[in-house]
């Protein structure tokens, strides 16, 4: 597709971590804990750059923000805010991603029934390089198309 889209790549990594919880692969509270505070830290990034690009939040609305929903330090809370006020957008990417791809699962999920398969599900979401949701898309109703068909 000749560009890189962060909603496909990083939607992937948090999709990623998602399959591990999924598995049982946090065998620690702590290690769950760590996975959960990433989470909110994320669905924060969601607002902030909202509130920032949407809103018209000032640099400080977005600090204080960030600061009382994650408990994260006035450094390294301006440090994000400084990059989601330089890239638009991106920050939201992450879980727009995922929830794309979990939507897909489902999808496939849904209509496959017991003849729904994991690996052919990430095959059709990877094979295809970094495309565009859209195409992720195609490609996954592709899947179940032949799935359905065979």
């Amino acid at each position: 597709f000749g560009y890189r889209t962060s909603a496909f790549s990083e939607g992937w990594a948090l999709y990623a971590e998602q399959l591990a919880l999924e598995a049982g692969l946090a065998p620690d509270p702590y290690d769950e804990l760590g996975i959960l505070q990433s989470e909110i830290f994320r669905s924060v990034r969601l607002v902030v750059d909202t509130g920032i690009h949407y809103k018209k939040w000032t640099r400080d609305e977005a600090i204080a923000y960030m600061k009382a929903k994650t408990g994260m330090s006035d450094t390294e809370c301006r440090v994000e805010i400084e990059r989601y006020i330089v890239w638009p957008g991106q920050a939201l990417s992450y879980k727009v991603g995922m929830i794309k791809i979990l939507e897909l699962r489902q999808k496939a999920m849904d209509a496959l029934g017991d003849n729904f398969n994991i690996k052919d599900f990430h095959s059709a979401v990877l094979d295809h390089g970094i495309p565009p949701l859209f195409v992720v898309e195609q490609k996954v109703d592709e899947m179940i198309k032949e799935a359905l068909n065979s």
